[in-house]
């Protein structure tokens, strides 16, 4: 409002408006995390908070909620990308593909704001159902590498797919070394223990080999990661 009074104040363009406000939400949106926009609320933003989904969906300032909505995602996925290839995988494309339609003029702000508050409950509701399944984050992201082919759902009790995981969890825990990602053979030596596994459970059923890819994927980025940290 100050920008476009008359009077004293030289009248600006809209572009020079935008890049003004671009540098605003900046300085507002930083890379550890949202700060605090609304003066009511003392809180960190999460996006795992009902409360705040609800608030973002009430905001008169639909560019600044599909922003705020956009990093916050964007954050959850950077974690998975380096702990859950499924997740990671899953939601990247979930968001890319919304966003790219908000871009091109597909959707409006209140329809991309719909899609990513409905992308982040799918998020929530992801990491709730390995809590509700007794399992932590690490093991959760092995089930979800197990898990991803419907036809491993549809063939296996959920019983014996959490005592898989679980297994294989602890399988991987007991073998780590510090020259794993350094020397082939002992890649190789931890993926011949993860196919013995995998064999001994008869996993994968029949028609679905390429399900033991996906799982050989998340244990060595939770190798790589476990070595990194």
């Amino acid at each position: 409002m100050r920008f476009t009074e008359s009077g004293g104040h030289k009248k600006i363009s809209l572009p020079e408006m935008n890049k003004r406000i671009n540098e605003l939400l900046e300085q507002s949106i930083k890379s550890d995390g949202v700060i605090n926009l609304f003066s009511d609320i003392k809180e960190e933003f999460s996006l795992f908070d009902p409360k705040f989904l609800e608030e973002i969906s009430k905001m008169k300032e639909k560019n600044l909620a599909v922003e705020l909505l956009k990093k916050l995602i964007a954050e959850q996925i950077s974690i998975y990308r380096h702990t859950n290839v499924v997740r990671s995988e899953k939601f990247s494309e979930m968001i890319q593909e919304a966003m790219n339609r908000y871009l091109n003029g597909m959707l409006t702000n209140e329809q991309v704001i719909e899609e990513l508050l409905n992308l982040a409950k799918q998020i929530a509701a992801a990491q709730k159902e390995g809590e509700d399944l007794g399992l932590n984050a690490e093991e959760a992201a092995f089930y979800d590498a197990l898990t991803r082919p419907q036809a491993v759902k549809d063939f296996y009790e959920n019983d014996e797919l959490i005592a898989i995981t679980k297994e294989l969890t602890e399988t991987l825990r007991k073998n780590k070394t510090i020259d794993w990602q350094k020397k082939e053979t002992a890649r190789a030596k931890m993926r011949m223990l993860i196919k013995k596994l995998l064999k001994k459970h008869k996993y994968p059923p029949e028609g679905v080999e390429d399900a033991v890819q996906t799982v050989m994927t998340q244990c060595e980025l939770w190798t790589d990661n476990i070595m990194e940290a």
